[in-house]
């Protein structure tokens, strides 16, 4: 019996979209406001979607407490209130974009769960602006 359980986290961040190999007016032309050289911040909200078969000895998919405690580590304690261009190592040569930024998430999270698990974070930029990942 898939079951699929859910957990939210949030943290504050500072980015800049700026691609190194282009021109200030390319940059400006394609990222607009997000490419502010002052930077910017976003609260973001993420929710972690873990997909399996719940396991008959616990009744659980996985342990929430778990999946609290890793969201806490992994992500929140991570990136919360950093500048994701220069105090995150993830970030010194990606671009922060929302779409790069739920990627690497996934990346984090994947590697502390089991295989038989599926995973999906989605990140909340804006109230009105969200990334799935993967899709």
């Amino acid at each position: 019996m898939k079951t699929a359980v859910y957990r939210k986290g949030h943290f504050n961040a500072a980015h800049r979209l700026h691609n190194k190999k282009w021109t200030e007016e390319k940059n400006k032309f394609v990222f607009g406001l997000c490419n502010n050289p002052g930077y910017h911040g976003h609260n973001y909200d993420i929710v972690v979607k873990v997909t399996g078969e719940v396991q008959e000895e616990t009744g659980y998919v996985i342990d929430m407490k778990y999946l609290s405690d890793l969201i806490k580590e992994e992500i929140e304690d991570r990136f919360d209130h950093k500048n994701l261009n220069l105090d995150t190592e993830e970030f010194k040569d990606l671009n922060p974009t929302a779409e790069n930024i739920c990627r690497i998430i996934y990346e984090i999270l994947r590697e502390k769960l089991e295989p038989q698990l599926d995973l999906q974070v989605r990140l909340y930029e804006t109230a009105r602006n969200f990334v799935d990942y993967p899709a």
